[in-house]
């Protein structure tokens, strides 16, 4: 599947907001919002989970080579993955939200 093809607009499962795609290059994979994702991917991009539980924002984290992260866990399942911030796009990333999960442990 392509980066293009991925990039769609969606309503979140989470909020029940409608999602806007990206327009810097990348593909959406959280809801601005709310910032909860879907459990759809086993490996990055790939969209060949199973599971499709609700992954809750849990916490932000830093990679060194990709920026600050938010750390999704999966309500369904468990798994964890980490998903870019959303910045200088359409929609991005809700401010507060973020700084929320900042305080996190």
């Amino acid at each position: 599947m392509s980066r293009r093809t991925e990039n769609i607009s969606f309503i979140c499962m989470n909020c029940g907001r409608q999602v806007l795609p990206l327009s810097n290059g990348s593909y959406r994979n959280h809801c601005p919002h709310c910032l909860y994702s879907l459990h759809l991917d086993n490996i990055p991009g790939d969209r060949s989970s199973n599971c499709g539980g609700i992954m809750k924002p849990v916490k932000l984290i830093h990679n060194s080579k990709k920026g600050y992260q938010i750390l999704h866990k999966c309500s369904k399942c468990g798994s964890e993955r980490a998903n870019i911030i959303a910045e200088d796009t359409v929609m991005p990333d809700d401010y507060q939200g973020i700084l929320t999960l900042s305080s996190k442990p």
